[in-house]
């Protein structure tokens, strides 16, 4: 929790709830920027991973970078942020959700269960991503459907519209949380790598060469920072590790959640299923990894400028 000398001078904050509440809401704020910045900036790329990942008929017999140059002529280039107004409504709440947790889970582990140090990072941030992404799945099931949708075949008329049609044909609430169980699985080790290793990194940095990596935080000078190059650096490199770990569960959650829109939907009901069937059928590489390459691509410059943005809103809002 922030003190009143972390506030700065002249800022302090009012005692007790209050301060708290005021505290939360900062952090809130915080990880929805930084959430928001990060996906706007790599959405053509999530497009073109989503296509890839299922096999649109469209796109399926290109690579990454033909994909990207197909899109745009068959479909405009709008075509590339297909889905992205759905991703916003997401992203916010999930960004401000999983930063925020990460912070809470990090105290209550160190407080309750005595675990400090690398290990309740990676505890920390597994809970904070697990706890994001239950809150905010049934965005990400919209978004994904719209995502997959090429010019010409719509079935989804807009983000209400496919919250109507995913609610009334595909068994109500339940048919928001298809796939729930492997972005869970999958989000755990994503989630807790990430944190892991951004924090990892930072502290070693830090504590090893503080005058070259580090400076004064901008609203509390006792507080060393990285330097906001090295912030994009440390995050790319969490991005990409965590990634490597967890992308066959992140292939089995988008054909899942696309669900009756694939011809093969019947052969992908489970999480196990839906593994089974991408590996016999593609193999590792075209299969549980296909889109890989573009995905490190896509993710390095999106967590860069996630851990990036957030540490500078830290700062920009008072909560160091």
């Amino acid at each position: 929790m922030a003190s009143p000398a972390a506030a700065g001078p002249g800022a302090a904050l009012p005692p007790g709830p209050a301060r708290r509440d005021f505290y939360w809401l900062r952090s809130f704020i915080a990880g929805g920027v930084a959430g928001c910045c990060a996906k706007t900036t790599t959405a053509p790329l999530d497009r073109v991973k989503i296509l890839l990942q299922a096999h649109n008929h469209h796109y399926k017999h290109l690579g990454v970078f033909s994909t990207l140059c197909a899109v745009p002529k068959k479909e405009g280039y709008l075509g590339l942020y297909k889905g992205n107004g759905a991703m916003m409504i997401r992203i916010f709440p999930y960004g401000a959700i999983q930063f925020m947790a990460f912070d809470q889970y990090k105290k209550v582990i160190k407080k309750h269960l005595g675990i400090s140090g690398h290990v309740h990072r990676l505890m920390a941030g597994s809970m904070a991503g697990i706890t994001a992404v239950i809150c905010t799945y049934p965005l990400d099931m919209v978004r994904v459907r719209l995502a997959f949708q090429v010019k010409g075949e719509h079935k989804y008329m807009g983000i209400i519209h496919a919250f109507k049609m995913i609610y009334t044909k595909e068994g109500g609430f339940s048919g928001f949380y298809r796939g729930l169980m492997p972005t869970v699985v999958g989000m755990a080790p994503y989630a807790g790598f990430s944190f892991f290793t951004f924090g990892t990194l930072k502290s070693i940095g830090l504590a090893q060469a503080p005058n070259l990596l580090g400076r004064p935080s901008l609203d509390n000078p006792d507080v060393l920072v990285l330097k906001t190059h090295i912030n994009l650096l440390c995050g790319g490199i969490a991005g990409a590790i965590a990634q490597t770990i967890s992308y066959p569960l992140d292939v089995t959650r988008r054909r899942m959640q696309l669900g009756a829109v694939l011809p093969d939907s019947e052969k992908c009901l489970t999480m196990v299923q839906t593994l089974k069937y991408v590996y016999q059928q593609h193999g590792i590489r075209r299969g549980l990894y296909r889109g890989l390459s573009l995905n490190y691509i896509r993710c390095i410059p999106s967590q860069a400028v996630a851990f990036t943005t957030y540490e500078l809103m830290k700062q920009f809002l008072r909560l160091n």
